[in-house]
C-alpha cells in the first residue's frame, strides 16, 4: 500500500516540479503547494460531478411528460411519469453523494500521505478502503458460480411454469382432451402444479443461497416455519377442502345451490372460501371446510338437460273430487311462466288426513336461478284456478259450519246471486226436551 501512496505523491510532485521548477521536491513548501493543488483538483471534481448530475436531474424532470410513460398494470396506474422521473433524479442525487464521500476519503488519505508523521494513518485508511472493496468484489466473484446456478434453476422453473400454463389452458379451452379429466379441473390443477414447481425450485436453490449456513439465516427460517405451522392450521384445512370440492365437482360458478341453510348462486370459488349470492342480493362467504362438512344441494346440476322438478302442496277437503283437483293444479302449472310444458306436470296425493287430502303438484323447469319467482307465480295461479272453479283451499285445516256463514272464496269469484249454504253440522251437545205432562 505504501508503494501506491508513493506513486500518487510522485505524480503530484512531478506536476508541481513542472509548474515550479525552482522548488525542491521534499521541502515543506513543495508539500504545502502540492496539498493546495490536490485541494483545487478535489474541488474541481466536486464541481464537475455536481454540475453533471444536476444537469441530468433537470433534464429528466423536464422531459418526463414526453419521454417517460406511466407504468400500468391492466387498468391500474402503478407509477406516474412524474413519479418515475422523480425517482431517477433522486438516484442520480444519491450517486452524487456517494461520489462526494469517495472523493473526500481519497482527498484526506492523499493529504495525510504528504506528511511523514501522518503517512502511517493514511496507509491504514487506504488499507481499510481497499480491503472493504476487495472483500466485496472477492465475495461477489466467489459467489458467481452459485449465482449462475440460481439463474439456471429459476430460468428452468420459469419456462416450466409457462409450459404448464399453456398445457392446462389448452385443456380448459378444449384444444387438449384427457380421458377422465374435466375442463373445469384445469385451472385449479395448474395452480397446484405451479405451487409444487415453485416449492421444488426453492428446495433445489436453497443450498446455493448466500448466507444459508449462518446462524441468523437458520434462526429466521425456524421462526417463520413455526409461525406458519401455528397460524395456518385453519387456512390449510380450507385449502385442502377447496381442493377436495374442486375434484368432487359438487358445484361450479353460476350454479344454484343450497349449503346448510343458505340458498343462492355460486359467484366465486377460491382455494379458501366459497361465495354465494342469495335471492335478496346478499353475498355470503362460507369457508371451504364448512362447505365440505355440510350437505350440498345443487339445483343446477341436472336442470339444463333433464330439468329440475319444482313442487308445491295444497290440502283440499274430501267433498271435492280428486280428478277436479288434479286438473286445476295442472292448469295452474301450465299457466306459470318458467315451467316446462313437456314433460307434462303431474300430481301426487301424498296423504289422506282426517279432514283433507294432501295434493302435490310437480312440474319441470330448466331455470333454477329464478326458482323463487317461479314458485311465486305458481302459487298465485293455484289460488286463481281454484277460486275460479269455486273450490276452497282448506289449508292447513278448517272446520266449516255451513249455517249461513260466508265462503272462503273471495267475493270477486262468486256469482252475484250467490247465497251461502244453509246446511251445517248438528251441534255436538243438544238441549234435552222437557217431558210432556
Amino acid at each position: 500500500m505504501k508503494e501506491r501512496l508513493d506513486a500518487i505523491n510522485e505524480v503530484l510532485f512531478n506536476l508541481l516540479k513542472r509548474l515550479l521548477p525552482n522548488v525542491e521536491a521534499n521541502s515543506l513548501l513543495s508539500i504545502l503547494i502540492t496539498a493546495v493543488v490536490a485541494t483545487i483538483l478535489a474541488a474541481l471534481i466536486f464541481i464537475i460531478i455536481r454540475g453533471l448530475t444536476g444537469f441530468i436531474e433537470k433534464k429528466v424532470l423536464s422531459l418526463h411528460f414526453q419521454k417517460i410513460r406511466t407504468l400500468r398494470f391492466q387498468n391500474q396506474e402503478i407509477l406516474t411519469g412524474s413519479q418515475i422521473a422523480w425517482g431517477i433524479s433522486r438516484l442520480f442525487r444519491w450517486f452524487r453523494y456517494f461520489a462526494y464521500l469517495v472523493i473526500i476519503y481519497l482527498y484526506i488519505n492523499t493529504i495525510f500521505s504528504f506528511f511523514p508523521k501522518t503517512r502511517g494513518v493514511s496507509a491504514k485508511l487506504f488499507d481499510y478502503f481497499i480491503d472493504a472493496i476487495s472483500f466485496v468484489l472477492g465475495a461477489a466473484w466467489g459467489y458467481l458460480p452459485n449465482l449462475v446456478t440460481l439463474i439456471v434453476i429459476f430460468a428452468f422453473g420459469y419456462y416450466l411454469i409457462k409450459l404448464t400454463r399453456l398445457f392446462f389452458k389448452g385443456v380448459e379451452e378444449g384444444r387438449i382432451s384427457l380421458s377422465g379429466f374435466y375442463p373445469e379441473w384445469a385451472s385449479p390443477t395448474y395452480a397446484i402444479s405451479r405451487f409444487l414447481i415453485i416449492a421444488f425450485l426453492i428446495i433445489v436453490a436453497f443450498p446455493y443461497l448466500p448466507g444459508k449456513d449462518s446462524p441468523a439465516f437458520q434462526a429466521v427460517s425456524i421462526f417463520f416455519g413455526v409461525l406458519i405451522s401455528l397460524g395456518s392450521t385453519g387456512a390449510v384445512s380450507n385449502v385442502v377442502a377447496g381442493i377436495v370440492l374442486t375434484y368432487m365437482r359438487a358445484f361450479k360458478i353460476g350454479d344454484t345451490v343450497q349449503i346448510a341453510d343458505t340458498n343462492g348462486d355460486i359467484v366465486e370459488k377460491t382455494m379458501f372460501v366459497t361465495r354465494i349470492r342469495t335471492v335478496k342480493n346478499v353475498e355470503i362467504t362460507v369457508p371451504n371446510a364448512m362447505v365440505l362438512n355440510d350437505h350440498i344441494i345443487n339445483y343446477s346440476a341436472l336442470a339444463e338437460n333433464e330439468g329440475l322438478v319444482l313442487h308445491s302442496k295444497v290440502t283440499i277437503g274430501y267433498d271435492v273430487p280428486w280428478k277436479e283437483v288434479h286438473d286445476l293444479l295442472k292448469e295452474a302449472a301450465k299457466a306459470t311462466e318458467g315451467l316446462e310444458k313437456e314433460p307434462e306436470p303431474f300430481v301426487l296425493q301424498t296423504a289422506l288426513n282426517d279432514f283433507y287430502v294432501e295434493y302435490e303438484i310437480n312440474a319441470y323447469t330448466k331455470l333454477p336461478r329464478i326458482m323463487s319467482r317461479t314458485y311465486n307465480e305458481l302459487h298465485r295461479n293455484i289460488q286463481d284456478k281454484f277460486n275460479e272453479a269455486g273450490v276452497e283451499i282448506a289449508s292447513p285445516s278448517i272446520t266449516m259450519y255451513r249455517d249461513g256463514n260466508q265462503s272462503n272464496i273471495p267475493d270477486d269469484y262468486l256469482p252475484k246471486d250467490h247465497k251461502p249454504p244453509q246446511t251445517g253440522l248438528w251441534p255436538l251437545i243438544q238441549t234435552p226436551k222437557k217431558p210432556e205432562k
